[in-house]
């Protein structure tokens, strides 16, 4: 177990700043993504911004698994894919973040997947702070869902999808195991309508900051 500090000597503190955006670190290292996550920092590159911009937004998006809602449309899918889907955890963390670096999403011109961020959560993946989840049918990869846990929540950073519903499947999958193991909610850190529907909800920084606990835990268990 790796102690903290009361607060960060390399961030600043959230309410410090104007803006969600708090600071700008020129490149990512294993140590500065352990030290954001736990105090509730995420990096998020932006389009003409010269290196990676670090959020905490206010509100925080997060799903408490208690308030998990699956909409009737949405298990009537889950129940017509019954014994076609398969999970694993874990067992293609490279492969899960290479497709949500290529994954289309509207309204974006590319991808904020760096090649520099994949190397440096594949690093977070090997000392057992990065996890995956990964749904297939068959041998097809069909999605996936990658973050990072730091102590006190799984940061959700990206996911994939390449049937209809696998990605929200995948999304209550995880929160399944992580409950599993003891957590009370996934940080979605921000709120989509897609998450929305299945209970996610945004509470104020403040609060969200009040769940992280005063020791740092190692790893996760994530097998």
């Amino acid at each position: 177990m790796k102690s903290a500090q009361s607060w960060s000597k390399i961030f600043p503190k959230p309410e410090e700043g104007d803006d969600d955006c708090v600071a700008v670190s020129r490149h990512l290292s294993f140590d500065l993504l352990i030290e954001g996550y736990f105090h509730g920092f995420f990096p998020w590159p932006h389009e003409g911004v010269d290196g990676f911009p670090w959020f905490s937004p206010d509100p925080r998006a997060v799903l408490f698994f208690d308030e998990l809602h699956i909409p009737r449309s949405l298990a009537k899918t889950f129940r017509k894919s019954a014994g076609h889907w398969r999970v694993t955890r874990n067992q293609a963390f490279s492969r899960v973040i290479e497709e949500c670096k290529l994954a289309y999403r509207p309204g974006q011109g590319g991808t904020w997947i760096s090649a520099e961020m994949q190397a440096q959560y594949q690093a977070l993946h090997r000392e057992g702070y990065a996890h995956s989840l990964e749904v297939w049918e068959g041998s097809e990869l069909i999605a996936g869902i990658y973050g990072v846990y730091a102590g006190f929540a799984f940061s959700a950073e990206s996911m994939f999808h390449k049937c209809t519903g696998a990605s929200k499947f995948a999304v209550i999958e995880l929160c399944k195991a992580l409950q599993a193991r003891g957590l009370t909610f996934l940080d979605i850190q921000m709120l989509t309508p897609h998450l929305e529907l299945l209970g996610a909800r945004e509470i104020s920084r403040s609060d969200f900051l009040k769940f992280r606990p005063r020791s740092l835990l190692t790893a996760l268990e994530f097998s």
